[in-house]
C-alpha cells in the first residue's frame, strides 16, 4: 500500500544553523525558509537524490511542534512521510487494521499542497507517520 518515502521531518531549534549544516557541511540543495502559517511551522526543504528532508521550526504561538521542541530542546526527527496512491483508501485500510488516524480522520492539505493524514505513533513503533497522496 505505501509507496516511496516522501520525506523525513526534523524539528530544529535554530533553522538558520540547521540550513547551513545541510547546505554547507553536507552539500545538499536547500530552499529558502517558507512560513506555513496554517501549519504553524517554518520549513526549509532539503532536496536529496532519493527523498527530501523537511527542517521544521515553530511558527506562531500555537505551533503544533512547539511542545516537541520543549521536550527535545536539541530537536530531532518528528515524523516520516510515505506516499500513497489513494489517501482515503489508505485511511480506511489503516482504521480497519486498528491504527488510529489523528485529528478528525479527514485529510488536510499538507506542506506540498497534497492531502495528508497522520497516524498515531503508538501504532507504528513509536514513530509519527504521515501519509501523503502521491
Amino acid at each position: 500500500m505505501i509507496g516511496k518515502l516522501n520525506h523525513v521531518a526534523i524539528v530544529v531549534p535554530d533553522l538558520t544553523a540547521a540550513t547551513a549544516l545541510y547546505r554547507d557541511t553536507l552539500g545538499a540543495a536547500v530552499s529558502q525558509p517558507v512560513d506555513l502559517a496554517p501549519h504553524g511551522v517554518t520549513v526549509v526543504f532539503v532536496e536529496l537524490p532519493n527523498t527530501k528532508i523537511e527542517l521544521l521550526h515553530p511558527f506562531g504561538e500555537k505551533s503544533p511542534i512547539a511542545g516537541f521542541l520543549e521536550k527535545n530542546p536539541s530537536g530531532g526527527i518528528h515524523h516520516i512521510c510515505y506516499e500513497v496512491d489513494d489517501i482515503l483508501a489508505a485511511r480506511d485500510r489503516m482504521k480497519a487494521q486498528g491504527a488510529r488516524v489523528l485529528g478528525d480522520g479527514e485529510p488536510k492539505i499538507g506542506a506540498h499542497d497534497k492531502p495528508v493524514l497522520f497516524l498515531h505513533p503508538k501504532d507504528f513503533c513509536g514513530t509519527l507517520v504521515e501519509l501523503e497522496q502521491a
